[in-house]
């Protein structure tokens, strides 16, 4: 049977796609939730009252790959399905039975039909995987469906912090390699030019997006027409959290986004009403999905770097351009964290630690030496003449 198209009845001041959006979300939680035991749902409402839509779709696929662990490889459930898992198996679970699950999640078997697929998980996604459970355990207790918080038997998982962590970015000369691609069609394949030829507006108009304000990926994938008001000069771009917020327009991106719009971008008469809004497009008409502008920036910012496509830089790696520019030209921080929608301004101070010019600009200006010398009225160190002398 087909499945039932959704429509939406948007009452709010917000466009239909960010409404749609986050319908999606909302009902593909709902779905997850519908597999769930029953003693799991004050656990949900807490859920969509307390942490953010994406957030709680990630918690939700955590918890359910879990229950699968313990009714299968686990064997932690005499239970059929997850559903019918019960708060007493919840009970019956100990500490070193997370540790086991989490350590069985570093690298797993997965055989479908004819098939074996192994996978792999990194610190970082275990750790997340760990946090998953931990809100979940802490909630069941609190909510005194457990006896006991076993959460603080979890073993650590080490993740780098971020201020650890090297931050990937493109220089300012790779930035322009990009830009010169994108604009000529240098270092394309032959078969890359044939798509560049009818789409080359259009993904200049993205990357100087991402560029100059460091817009998260599915703000940009979200842009429509109606955002843009150039007779103002600003845009509008949804956050998440729901939070709107006005963008002003330079005279680069007006330049870029109305030369796509006039002479590259579909008519509106020839584009269905889902899509008759949405700024860009695919070659079929389309809303561009996420994945396809990921592999589009990774195949301009591969060209700047000079490597293959599979190590080109994700657009999160240009929202990190974006505020390591801003910051070596000379700009505020707490602006710049403005920009980029940072909550704390420490988060932006990542960018500032890790310019790479930074300690090359610092050393540059403790010239203790020659500022030493130039002080002088000899042009060499008198020191310099006496082991030269010796060694004579």
């Amino acid at each position: 049977m087909a499945s039932k198209k959704i429509i939406t009845h948007n009452k709010s001041s917000r466009p239909d796609n960010i409404v749609e959006r986050e319908n999606e979300i909302f009902l593909k939680c709902e779905e997850i939730e519908g597999e769930m035991p029953k003693f799991m749902k004050r656990f949900f409402i807490y859920l969509r009252g307390n942490v953010l839509p994406m957030t709680r779709l990630a918690y939700l696929h955590d918890i359910r790959f879990f229950f699968n662990y313990i009714i299968g490889d686990g064997g932690l459930s005499d239970a059929d399905t997850i559903a019918d898992i019960s708060i007493e198996d919840m009970r019956a679970l100990r500490a070193s039975d997370i540790n086991l699950f989490l350590d069985h999640c570093r690298k797993y078997h997965v055989i479908s039909g004819d098939n074996e697929y192994i996978y792999e998980n990194s610190n970082k996604s275990l750790a997340r995987k760990k946090s998953s459970l931990s809100v979940l355990f802490k909630f069941l207790y609190r909510d005194e469906q457990l006896p006991k918080n076993i959460t603080d038997g979890f073993d650590p998982i080490k993740v780098p912090k971020q201020s650890e962590r090297e931050v990937k970015a493109l220089q300012d000369d790779e930035v322009m390699v990009m830009l010169d691609a994108v604009s000529n069609g240098t270092g394309l394949t032959d078969h890359e030019r044939a798509y560049w030829e009818k789409t080359k507006k259009r993904d200049k108009a993205i990357l100087i997006l991402f560029l100059t304000y460091g817009l998260r990926l599915s703000e940009l994938q979200q842009l429509n027409v109606s955002t843009f008001n150039f007779s103002r000069g600003e845009f509008k771009i949804y956050r998440k959290r729901g939070k709107e917020s006005l963008m002003p327009i330079n005279r680069s991106v007006e330049m870029v986004v109305k030369d796509y719009i006039n002479n590259e971008r579909a008519d509106d008469k020839d584009l269905d009403d889902e899509n008759r809004d949405a700024l860009f497009l695919s070659l079929q008409g389309k809303r561009m999905t996420s994945r396809q502008i990921r592999q589009l920036v990774k195949k301009y910012t591969s060209i700047a770097m000079n490597t293959t496509r599979d190590n080109g830089y994700s657009p999160h790696k240009l929202r990190a351009t974006a505020a390591t520019s801003l910051i070596g030209r000379g700009d505020d921080i707490y602006d710049v964290a403005a920009l980029l929608d940072h909550e704390q301004v420490t988060t932006t101070q990542i960018y500032a630690k890790q310019r790479s010019s930074v300690k090359r600009d610092l050393v540059k200006g403790m010239e203790w030496e020659l500022e030493r010398r130039e002080g002088l009225d000899e042009p060499e160190d008198p020191s310099l003449k006496k082991i030269e002398n010796k060694d004579k």
